[in-house]
């Protein structure tokens, strides 16, 4: 008797510890598993001084805004923090609306789909992914659109991992990836047939750069539409918790600062762009895009004991606690400032760079 019960209690515990990593497990099974974290591109013992390092950029603000700094800037932060968002969000690096009777999958997909509609490109015409992480929106819009797609990330990780993911989703074909700056992009003069952003251009230390290069590289009369990350007008400069909250958002993010939504049309207006559309996109009758941080509370703490299991098995890389304790306070930023209203990342601009225009908006 006492055997049956050692062997039912092993059982249990088993089967308690399957259900509580695996099936309460990963966003998206198919992406990053726990065993698998890393640094990125940064070596196992180097990612706790990779850490520190990021971490060095917020007690050198200055620094922060300097065009030449934000390369090694979000670089750092993306080798520190993809393999997490990963395993625990997906391989979307962004928010969507909640749709009711969508999967939180599904709702992304969508909100991916809608970026490609904007820009009204056909199949096998060429659109630039403007800061494309591991690829996931580039794949759902390549599927949705059969337009070739190209994406640009600071973070050669990123690159190796999304040229995987295209190979084993069969779009290898229609999506391509490559390391660069989008603040200096290697593509010639007006070589796109359209263009998108999705919560990416939040990065740059000025809009006005990253939207002149976008300019640059699209062909006259083609389309761009960015998602950008703003404070709205509901946000308060001179409210202390206003303030904490944005500031949270700022550093566990790797944004030189977030933006007013007043000041994404000026500047796209001031780079050459005609301003066909803008709207935030959070606003209702859209369910609140918070609505997944919250319900995944549970899920965080589940992951940061099996983040700290493993680090201290040494399987995962020392700092990756460290670095999953800053994204889980960030996510509370991030409800936050959902809850308030003072915080969207999803202020939608469509924009047309004008017909029988060059690069240049003095010409």
């Amino acid at each position: 008797m006492d055997s049956l019960a050692l062997i039912c209690t092993v059982a249990l515990l088993g089967g308690g510890l399957y259900w509580f990593v695996c099936v309460l497990g990963p966003a998206e099974v198919k992406g990053k598993r726990a065993v698998n974290l890393s640094g990125g591109s940064i070596t196992a013992e180097k990612v706790q001084d990779n850490y520190n390092q990021y971490w060095s950029f917020f007690r050198r603000p200055k620094e922060i805004e300097k065009t030449e700094s934000v390369p090694d800037f979000v670089d750092t932060f993306y080798n520190l923090v993809t393999d997490i968002y990963e395993w625990g969000w997906g391989q979307s690096f962004h928010f969507s609306p909640s749709i009711p009777g969508k999967s939180d999958r599904d709702s992304t997909r969508l909100h991916e789909e809608m970026a490609v509609d904007l820009i009204s490109v056909s199949p096998n015409q060429k659109i630039l992914d403007v800061g494309c992480g591991v690829g996931g929106p580039m794949r759902a819009i390549a599927a949705h659109s059969r337009a070739k797609v190209v994406g640009i990330t600071i973070n050669e990780y990123q690159v190796n991992r999304a040229k995987l993911h295209n190979k084993k989703a069969g779009l290898d074909s229609l999506c391509d990836v490559v390391c660069g700056n989008f603040l200096q992009m290697p593509f010639e003069d007006n070589s796109f047939d359209g263009a998108y952003s999705i919560e990416a251009t939040c990065h740059a230390p000025k809009l006005e750069e990253v939207y002149a290069e976008v300019y640059r590289v699209l062909k006259p009369g083609a389309l761009y539409v960015s998602y950008e990350w703003v404070t709205t007008e509901k946000f308060n400069g001179d409210d202390a918790e206003h303030v904490d909250v944005i500031q949270g958002i700022e550093r566990g993010d790797a944004l030189p600062g977030l933006r007013s939504y007043a000041d994404i049309a000026e500047t796209a207006r001031k780079v050459g762009f005609e301003v066909v559309r803008e709207k935030d996109l959070a606003l209702p009758p859209s369910n609140p895009w918070w609505t997944r941080l919250k319900m995944g509370r549970i899920a965080y703490w589940r992951n940061h004991i099996v983040v700290t299991v493993l680090a201290a098995l040494g399987i995962a890389p020392k700092g990756t606690v460290d670095v999953h304790e800053m994204l889980v306070k960030t996510a509370d930023y991030l409800s936050r400032g959902g809850d308030s209203g003072i915080f969207s990342p999803m202020y939608m601009i469509l924009c047309r760079k004008p017909h029988g225009t060059s690069h240049d908006p003095s010409s």
